[in-house]
């Protein structure tokens, strides 16, 4: 009888497709609270493209750092996120009602756009370390990942945006209680 070598690596590919979903929907979720604060086209390409770049090299450092990395840091990884994320959304709230508009957060300096990649891509550290335990496929894993990160990340920017011109000044306070919510999901 002949062995199907590829049935595995479908699954684990089906599986590895899932995983960069699930964590493409952060990058999703907060570029939808990001954009509804009103953002630029040209904005929306730099912040995703960044976005994938840490949907790579995140889960490739989790993947080479191994067990005991994971082991020490899994769950402050995810702590450091959720935090990142409540504070944040805490902030565009906050400045909202105070009638701050924009300014408080500079999504469009190189700090504003690294915070961000970071915050969403965080927990994709902690599954790399999961995922390079059981030695999966590498350059399918950070190739996927930072697909979909990139990808969630241009349509929620997008989106957040257009629900912006709907919204107007409420659109931040909406946006900061999705990123205090995904946060505090994290968190807790």
């Amino acid at each position: 009888m002949v062995e199907m070598p590829y049935v595995a690596e479908a699954g684990e590919t089906l599986t590895l497709l899932v995983l960069a979903a699930a964590l493409g929907m952060d990058a999703f979720s907060v570029g939808l609270g990001i954009g509804m604060r009103g953002i630029r086209l040209r904005d929306i390409m730099k912040i995703s493209i960044i976005v994938g770049l840490f949907h790579v090299l995140m889960p490739l450092f989790g993947m080479v750092a191994g067990r005991y990395l994971g082991q020490l840091l899994g769950d402050i990884a995810v702590l450091t996120g959720g935090g990142l994320l409540t504070l944040l959304g805490l902030h565009m709230i906050y400045s909202a009602l105070r009638g701050e508009g924009t300014q408080s957060f500079d999504h469009r300096s190189w700090v504003g756009m690294l915070v961000f990649s970071l915050g969403v891509s965080i927990d994709s550290f902690s599954v790399g370390v999961s995922l390079g335990i059981f030695s999966t496929n590498m350059l399918v894993t950070v190739t996927l990942f930072g697909l979909f990160g990139g990808g969630m990340s241009v349509l929620g920017l997008w989106l957040g945006r257009k629900v912006n011109s709907w919204m107007g000044d409420y659109g931040e306070a909406f946006g900061g209680a999705i990123l205090l919510a995904l946060g505090m999901k994290f968190i807790l």
